[in-house]
């Protein structure tokens, strides 16, 4: 506890870290400020029991209310939160890959990123114009009542309102751009943290309320919760290490023999695809329920409907692991460009032991990777689908289940891990003891 504390102060001795660290909890305050701020024209008081139960227990609205830190349950000015974004940079990525004008200027270095971020943005707006005026013709087919809308449902409160859902997401994107160069972390998976952890308080308080007279049910659940963020953590940060061979050059720009070259690895992570295959595996979880409601009259639609609107149900969770492994290959293979690291590790001069430089390493690579995905991938989906297992299991409240596994976990594991790591580095260049390492404090150096 005493290094804990200490390594508190070394991070407020920093001037310049402490700075950062105070704009990135003041812009988080402005943004879970503006979640608990409803629409113009939006009585939030009148909402209903109705609507407020599409976003309680496990279901798909839950999810959507999740990622946006209550704001979608609540008709708030950021109610579509900052997912049409991250839709954007995932449309822009995967296009990358067959239009050869984003390929070039992926190529062109700083200039060529800020042009892509340009084409995001845009993209993020075109996307918030088709979402919101879905968002607000489903607010009254969700159960909001009539007296909630304030203002009518005409155009004057439709196009104000679609405005300002639009202006809702790029305001939170601004936000989010701030976080990272001003304070401390990735200002949008910050974003998306906050949102999340901003549930999990009201959803364990449920869960020990439905449970008081079992306290030891809520220290098993507990214990149980530790131990999947241990195994989260394992997942995001298990890495196979590829030794590499690199030989030292002489005065005149030559090079020695290669056993007294610099010995050191390339890092190839198990689970290189971070929770991307969750979120492109929830994208089409939405499918089955589409297909089931065209196909109602139906006994096959009515099987999909009973199946697969259920997000803790037996084959819903089958076909969701199944996409999971798929989307994790998928993802990896265009994610991890093999032959560009084996023509880059060529050009610097360096070569895996036993393995000629060129195309015979990319096919060295690309095999330890196929390897490594497998495990790496049903260990994902495992996560993925744990909540449902746990919930299953121990009959856990399925609000608080969501937080045993899945993206939501996955994501407060990663985000807190990189920006702890940032922390750390800050730590280390001041010449104390890194965030995640104790000892005595070091003797600073002027």
């Amino acid at each position: 506890m005493k290094n804990f504390i200490d390594t508190i102060k070394n991070i407020w001795n920093i001037e310049e870290l402490k700075n950062k660290i105070l704009v990135t909890l003041g812009l988080l305050l402005v943004y879970r400020f503006g979640a608990q701020v409803s629409l113009p024209g939006m009585d939030y008081t009148k909402l209903g029991a109705d609507f407020a139960g599409n976003f309680q227990g496990g279901g798909i609205g839950n999810l959507l209310n999740m990622f946006t830190g209550g704001a979608f349950a609540k008709a708030s000015v950021f109610a579509l939160g900052i997912m049409p974004y991250i839709s954007a940079s995932i449309v822009v990525q995967l296009m990358g890959i067959a239009i050869p004008y984003l390929q070039k200027l992926q190529k062109e270095g700083e200039s060529g990123r800020k042009k892509i971020t340009q084409i995001t943005r845009w993209l993020t707006i075109v996307i918030c114009l088709v979402q919101a005026p879905f968002y607000l013709w489903g607010l009254g087919a969700l159960g909001v009542p009539d007296e909630a809308f304030m203002m009518g449902k005409g155009l004057d409160f439709i196009i104000p309102s679609v405005i300002i859902l639009v202006t809702g997401t790029i305001f939170a994107m601004w936000l989010g751009e701030k976080i990272t160069d001003k304070g401390i972390g990735n200002g949008i998976s910050l974003l998306i943290m906050v949102g999340i952890i901003a549930n999990m308080p009201a959803a364990f308080v449920q869960e020990v309320a439905s449970n008081s007279d079992k306290p030891m049910l809520i220290l098993i659940e507990i214990v149980i919760w530790l131990l999947i963020i241990l195994a989260s953590i394992l997942l995001v940060m298990a890495v196979r290490q590829i030794p590499v061979q690199y030989a030292r050059r002489t005065a005149s720009g030559g090079y020695e023999k290669n056993i007294f070259g610099a010995r050191q690895f390339i890092p190839l992570k198990l689970n290189a695809s971070g929770v991307m295959p969750i979120i492109f595996a929830q994208a089409l979880m939405f499918v089955p329920t589409a297909i089931g409601n065209g196909l109602d009259d139906t006994s096959a639609g009515q099987w999909m409907l009973a199946n697969f609107q259920n997000v803790f149900g037996l084959w819903y969770n089958v076909l969701f692991a199944f996409l999971i492994i798929i989307f994790t290959y998928f993802y990896t293979a265009i994610t991890v460009p093999t032959n560009k690291m084996a023509d880059d590790l060529k050009r610097s001069g360096g070569f895996i032991p036993g393995i000629r430089p060129g195309g015979e390493t990319g096919e060295y690579l690309d095999k330890i990777m196929s390897q490594i995905t497998l495990p790496g991938s049903i260990f994902l989906a495992l996560i993925a689908v744990f909540p449902a297992i746990i919930g299953t299991i121990l009959g856990i409240q399925q609000s608080w289940a969501l937080f045993f596994g899945g993206t939501s976990l996955l994501i407060m594991v990663g985000v807190a891990i990189d920006t702890m790591q940032q922390i750390n580095s800050y730590l280390l260049n001041r010449h104390y003891d890194g965030l995640m390492k104790t000892g005595k404090n070091r003797k600073v150096v002027a």
